[in-house]
């Protein structure tokens, strides 16, 4: 029997494995959206707006490591799934796009809500295609989820005019995907990882910098169990948090702009750098010219475009981390005998007094709820174990230096695009996985309100989501830049009308909570992880605190600003 391509489709989607599609229905999608209305096997979670549905999508699949799927109409439906598509770009996440297209007819004559998405786009997916012909949609969906969780992960985009929707065809279902020009390389190349091995057993001062490209991977196994066995300290990009336990002896936490002093201190120092599944991204070397300026670097990556982008590298590895990491360590333990202990512990030492010289701190208050406060107590109470979403700004970089990630896809954060909004929505898609989890979305006061309908999502599905917002009443990384090189001109970043989050909770049909003082912040948190249903934490928080250290763009990683607040005059301080 012949079918639609919109029964096409949805038989394709079961056939991938997809149980949640987000999205929002429109006029030409509509026969999809119907067929949906009775489907058993495929549940569309109705976001309110475009831009969340691609978030959730988002986070749904950085928890799981399956593809979210969207699906959403034409024109404005399409063109506002943009920023969350760029969004999954910028730190390879595998999201599935579907839009609806008027009729191929009318394609090219601005016919009511058109628009060129495909063109749109190009720059910003891994893979998009404009879908012409109903026999050919089952063989193409599974290109495009092929292509969007092999090699590195990307979003993938088809837009799907009405008559091939609706136009019929059998529906065949093919056994394997072969794409000529896409062949991801998986297998390192041997005399390259040999070569690394023995660069490794020579170095005196070696530092690990794992990425997101770990968690992705699925290597974080791998990857402690290279460091450990070589005695090697680890550092993370933020969005490498958990690909090593942050409370590992060996961890140094995050580096780069707000990273770690002695994450930083240890890359500037180090004669060799092991770079596994990151790309250099400008937030994490500061000035190129002055990054690691004594180190080798050996530089792991599927992705052979992100080698040698940014940064000079000695030893290239194009392949799978796990895979490459598999080989690396039979390598290291069956070839090369070196008492790594000795070897390395001058090196620990030395990194063990810059930890003692400035740990991470903050200057605690009676009076006023300082923001990293929050997010300790938040690790405390949860003991590590909750999935963490954040929005984006000084909620993000708190929770990526006081929260300790020990597990992978534990932090769900924008982390390449730094897109305000994202953490509400990542937060449902993350529920929506793991229905059992405490799910927590760190926020501010001015990203939470870039996709606060959403919470009318969490309160339609159940979904108990919790919200802690650390509100200042500013937009406060902006503002803190502002402090620092502006002259304390706060040009519009005065938050001057602030909702009560408390009462706006209610609205939805949610819980809202507050604390103004200290004491109250471990009550409410308890409360607020209690409670069965979606939960907003208003925290009153000291407007004027910042998020230190801090590396002044265009300066060296040894560069940092730190807050001298036991000085009178509070003077910021560049330590060298």
């Amino acid at each position: 029997m012949k079918l639609t391509g919109a029964e096409i489709i949805l038989e394709s989607l079961k056939k991938l494995g997809v149980k949640y599609i987000f999205g929002y229905p429109g006029g030409v999608i509509l026969n999809i959206f119907d067929l949906l209305h009775d489907d058993k096997d495929l549940k569309l979670i109705l976001t309110r707006h475009e831009q969340g549905a691609v978030h959730a999508a988002d986070g749904y699949a950085r928890a799981t490591g399956k593809p979210g799927v969207v699906l959403v109409t034409s024109g404005p439906g399409a063109t506002n799934t943009v920023t969350g598509i760029a969004n999954a770009s910028m730190d390879s996440i595998p999201v599935v796009v579907l839009t609806g297209q008027v009729p191929t007819v009318l394609i090219g004559n601005d016919a009511f809500q058109e628009a060129d998405i495909v063109g749109i786009t190009r720059p910003c997916t891994k893979y998009n295609i404009l879908a012409k012909d109903v026999k050919e949609l089952a063989a193409q969906l599974k290109e495009l989820f092929h292509v969007a969780v092999t090699g590195r992960p990307g979003p993938v985009l088809m837009d799907l005019p009405k008559d091939v929707t609706s136009s019929k065809a059998d529906f065949v279902w093919p056994d394997k995907v072969e794409m000529r020009s896409y062949n991801p390389t998986y297998e390192g190349n041997k005399w390259m990882i040999e070569k690394a091995a023995h660069e490794i057993a020579k170095a005196k001062k070696p530092v690990i910098i794992a990425g997101g490209g770990c968690i992705l991977s699925e290597a974080s196994h791998e990857l402690r169990e290279f460091a450990e066995h070589t005695n090697i300290p680890v550092t993370m990009t933020l969005m490498g948090l958990g690909a090593f336990p942050g409370t590992h002896m060996l961890s140094l936490g995050m580096l780069g702009m707000h990273g770690t002093y002695f994450a930083n201190k240890s890359v500037q120092e180090s004669d060799l750098l092991i770079a596994i599944g990151m790309r250099f991204d400008d937030r994490v070397t500061g000035k190129i010219d002055g990054f690691a300026p004594n180190a080798r670097i050996i530089h792991i990556d599927i992705d052979p475009t992100s080698i040698r982008k940014n940064v000079r590298v000695d030893i290239p590895i194009v392949g799978d981390v796990k895979n490459v990491l598999t080989v690396l360590n039979k390598v290291l333990q069956k070839d090369i005998k070196e008492p790594w202990d000795e070897i390395r512990k001058a090196w620990l030492n030395c990194i063990a007094v810059w930890k003692k010289e400035r740990p991470l701190t903050y200057t605690y208050s009676k009076e006023v709820i300082k923001p990293q406060f929050v997010v300790e107590k938040i690790y405390e109470i949860t003991k590590g174990d909750a999935i963490i979403t954040t929005e984006v700004g000084q909620n993000q970089m708190w929770t990526a230096q006081f929260y300790k990630f020990d597990k992978p896809r534990r932090l769900l954060t924008s982390g390449g695009l730094g897109t305000m909004g994202f953490g509400l929505p990542a937060a449902i898609g993350a529920q929506l996985a793991f229905p059992d989890k405490l799910v927590i979305d760190i926020a501010g006061d001015g990203s939470i309100q870039m996709n606060i309908q959403e919470l009318a999502t969490a309160v339609i599905y159940k979904l108990p989501v919790k919200v802690a917002i650390l509100k200042n009443r500013y937009l406060g990384m902006v503002r803190q830049w502002q402090e620092l090189f502006y002259k304390e001109r706060y040009s519009h970043t005065n938050l001057d009308v602030t909702p009560d989050f408390v009462e706006l909770a209610h609205a939805y049909g949610a819980v809202g909570l507050r604390a103004s003082k200290p004491e109250e912040v471990e009550p409410v948190l308890k409360e607020a992880f209690r409670i069965k249903k979606p939960v907003f934490m208003d925290f009153v928080v000291d407007w004027k605190e910042k998020v230190y250290p801090m590396v002044p763009a265009g300066a060296t990683l040894d560069t940092m600003l730190f807050d001298e607040e036991k000085k009178p005059e509070r003077k910021l301080k560049a330590v060298k």
